[in-house]
């Protein structure tokens, strides 16, 4: 590529304000995707040399996990400095090559951004727990004990047990939703949100396109520190948290889903808006994720996209829980926008959580390339991943240390990225990698598959293609939204143009109805079925993709 190509490319990806509105968007797990230097970690150099790969997928975006300065006791999401890259990951430069690279190839670079809270290194962390008169006294949660001793209210940590660690600088207890060395920001301080907004203006200014935003609904707490009610047993779910964790017996009304959030996710959309970026948040929440989400992402002065774990969780959707996801949607986040993910970093990789077979991964990549909203991919779901099986004396992540064996953490969703066979550590790097590479990865490689036709890499391209192909799929509505036992069906709409979208999301044959009209038979390469007269027959797991000529 010329260099005035390069910039005719750049120049492209800021024509449009709304091109956030479907994209689909890679999610990179620095640590696991490429190694670059010999350490047996991904670093920021490996990513930037592997992104011709990402790009030949079809996609708009690239997410980057944290790569921020950090002691690492959550893998990067305890930050010890908000504006330089940690070592293992490389420098500055490294990350500004990385952008020049991936804007050359067409692909906008969203970071992670993590604001909820911070490393207990961070110095504004050191600095405030000196004593209760410095500069930075208020920068984070400080309580003082109960009489008795205990802590100020009954508010738990994900990572398990109380949500406040003991100071016996400060006597007092500071709050930590996640990890004891990752104390929450004060929000009600707006000396906070204006460093938190000087961050973001760090790197905007450096040409990121936009963020992922860690934890969105956990940023303000209640001033008051009131108590949070009980969940009824019959209430309680482990999207968020594993069942053995107590965490899911509340209802976090006062840790977390705070309406004085607002306020501060307009600021940083207007800062956001200064250089035509977006943002998609994560509603960490088992209860009203998608009421979140649509509160989130109302409007045009909040954030642009939001994710609730609807389809994170275990158990696989049926045709009627996507029905009932779709049109709950629709009711609390109507002027709202949805970005939806099967697989992440937090969760087991679904081809193994919804134990899936090859034609049902086909059916699934084909589907969530349809839904209304944005598209997420995790790395390595594109080659059919499985969840690797990581030994306990290998494990690094401390929330599958805590509970184990009952929970086994996300170390399994973490492994390294595999690029060949030739070696048994599938070319991600020469050293003994951070975490091991999974033997049963090593066929499904992308040299693999690269070559093979009939592969889940060329299925996933061909879907993404699609999206990319038809704008109703990408930017339009969705209506008639609606299921015959185990297929499930809808219309996307954009300027007058019609698909018509079903799945057979089951081992059984059916024989569908379809609306009246003409319609042209699309999709041939992701499989879809061919509309005979006013009905279709779906072979288990086949899809049926047609456009409105009359």
């Amino acid at each position: 590529m010329t260099k005035m190509d390069t910039l005719t490319v750049a120049n492209n990806l800021v024509k449009d304000p709304d091109w956030w509105r479907g994209a689909v968007i890679y999610q990179i797990y620095p640590r696991s995707f490429q190694d670059s230097s010999g350490t047996g970690t991904g670093d920021l150099k490996g990513i930037a040399n592997r992104l011709p790969y990402v790009a030949s997928l079809g996609v708009d975006a690239i997410w980057i996990s944290p790569f921020f300065k950090s002691p690492m006791d959550d893998f990067g999401y305890d930050v010890s400095d908000y504006c330089d890259v940690d070592p293992m990951f490389g420098t500055l430069a490294d990350f500004d090559h990385l952008i020049a690279t991936a804007h050359g190839l067409g692909l906008k670079v969203m970071i992670d951004l993590v604001l909820s809270h911070t490393s207990d290194k961070h110095a504004w962390f050191e600095e405030s727990r000196i004593s209760r008169d410095n500069n930075r006294k208020d920068w984070y949660v400080w309580a003082d004990p109960k009489p008795d001793g205990t802590p100020p209210n009954n508010w738990l940590s994900i990572f398990g047990g109380s949500a406040w660690q003991w100071d016996a600088r400060r006597e007092q207890y500071y709050l930590h939703n996640f990890l004891t060395s990752q104390p929450d920001l004060n929000f009600h301080n707006p000396a906070v949100q204006d460093a938190l907004l000087d961050v973001a203006y760090f790197w905007l200014e450096r040409g990121v396109d936009g963020f992922r935003l860690d934890t969105i609904n956990f940023y303000v707490h209640d001033a008051e520190l009131r108590d949070n009610p009980p969940l009824p047993k019959e209430e309680r779910n482990a999207t968020i948290a594993p069942s053995v964790n107590p965490y899911n017996h509340q209802k976090h009304i006062y840790s977390k889903n705070r309406p004085e959030n607002l306020a501060f996710l307009r600021r940083l959309r207007a800062v956001m808006d200064k250089y035509g970026a977006a943002a998609v948040g994560e509603v960490g929440d088992a209860q009203w994720g998608l009421e979140i989400m649509g509160e989130y992402t109302a409007g045009d002065d909040l954030m642009q996209m939001c994710y609730a774990f609807e389809f994170l969780a275990a158990d696989q959707p049926s045709a009627a829980r996507f029905v009932e996801v779709l049109k709950k949607v629709d009711k609390v986040a109507s002027d709202g926008w949805a970005c939806w993910a099967f697989s992440n970093h937090d969760v087991v990789r679904h081809a193994t959580r919804w134990n899936l077979s090859d034609a049902a991964n086909r059916t699934l990549a084909t589907l969530i390339n349809c839904l209304r909203g944005s598209v997420c991919l995790y790395q390595g779901e594109e080659l059919g991943l499985q969840e690797a099986d990581v030994p306990f004396e290998d494990l690094q992540d401390p929330y599958g240390i805590e509970f184990w064996p009952e929970f086994k953490g996300r170390d399994g969703c973490r492994t390294p990225m595999v690029w060949e066979q030739s070696n048994s550590h599938g070319g991600f790097t020469d050293a003994t990698p951070w975490l091991p590479v999974s033997p049963q990865h090593l066929n499904q490689s992308v040299a693999a598959q690269e070559d093979d036709p009939e592969a889940l890499l060329q299925h996933y391209k061909a879907a993404v293609a699609l999206r990319q192909t038809y704008p109703a799929l990408a930017k339009g509505a969705h209506g008639n939204v609606g299921h015959d036992g185990n297929v499930l069906h809808f219309e996307r709409s954009l300027d007058g143009d019609t698909l018509f979208c079903a799945f057979n999301l089951s081992d059984d044959t059916a024989e569908l109805n379809v609306p009246q009209g003409k319609w042209e038979h699309i999709g041939a390469e992701v499989g879809s079925a061919v509309i005979d007269g006013s009905t279709v027959a779906l072979a288990p797991w086949q899809v049926c993709l047609a456009r409105r000529i009359a």
